[in-house]
């Protein structure tokens, strides 16, 4: 069994094509105040609400 190199590989180009430039792009949305939620709750809000609601009872 031989041990760990002591000689450090040297960095490597990647291959063309595969880097890309990330563009962060904020965009503002108008919503109604009566508006519903563009999104459902997720599982631990739903959850939570559940919970409330049965000790509202």
């Amino acid at each position: 069994m031989t041990g760990p190199s002591s000689t450090p590989r040297g960095e490597h180009a990647p291959a063309p094509g595969v880097t890309w430039e990330q563009h962060l792009v904020r965009v503002e949305q108008l919503v109604d105040d009566d508006a519903p939620d563009p999104t459902p709750p997720n599982r631990q809000t739903r959850r939570a609400l559940a919970r409330a609601a049965r000790r509202k009872k």
